[in-house]
């Protein structure tokens, strides 16, 4: 059983560093709609390090929130998600875990949200902000253009 943990240990620190480019399953046209209501966000694909991301919200034909985002490497190596919402100033959620298709930042100094979290299953991205221990959530559930 020791030899057992001490495989697993060796495996799980063996395992690569995430990447940028690890979540290139984010890029695309993604857009939700609900009565007249509406949420689009594209992403680039990975180049230079990486992602660009843009989100527009509206009712009808009026638009009514936007944000910018991107992904990338801080200076010590961590995949980031920066949130500009309105243009404001970026706001920092660093990667807290990943899959093949998911991936879950944090920030639990910011107020709300203090967690973002995507989901892609085939042509639909699952988007959720949510506060401390995951409360007050709010989803999306986009498909691809």
């Amino acid at each position: 059983m020791l030899l057992t943990f001490i495989a697993a240990l060796a495996v799980a620190s063996a395992a690569p560093a995430p990447k940028v480019e690890d979540l290139d399953w984010l890029s695309g046209d993604w857009v939700s709609e609900q009565e007249t209501t509406w949420t689009e966000e594209s992403w680039t694909s990975t180049r230079g390090g990486m992602l660009l991301g843009v989100n527009r919200s509206g009712k009808g034909d009026k638009g009514t929130a936007y944000d910018f985002m991107r992904i990338a490497a801080d200076e010590q190596g961590n995949i980031v998600f920066w949130a500009s919402p309105a243009a404001k100033a970026p706001v920092p959620f660093r990667l807290v875990s990943r899959g093949a298709t998911e991936a879950v930042f944090e920030n639990p100094e910011h107020d709300y949200p203090t967690r973002i979290a995507y989901r892609r299953a085939g042509n639909q991205l699952h988007a959720t902000i949510s506060g401390p221990e995951g409360k007050n959530p709010y989803s999306w559930t986009f498909r691809r253009r």
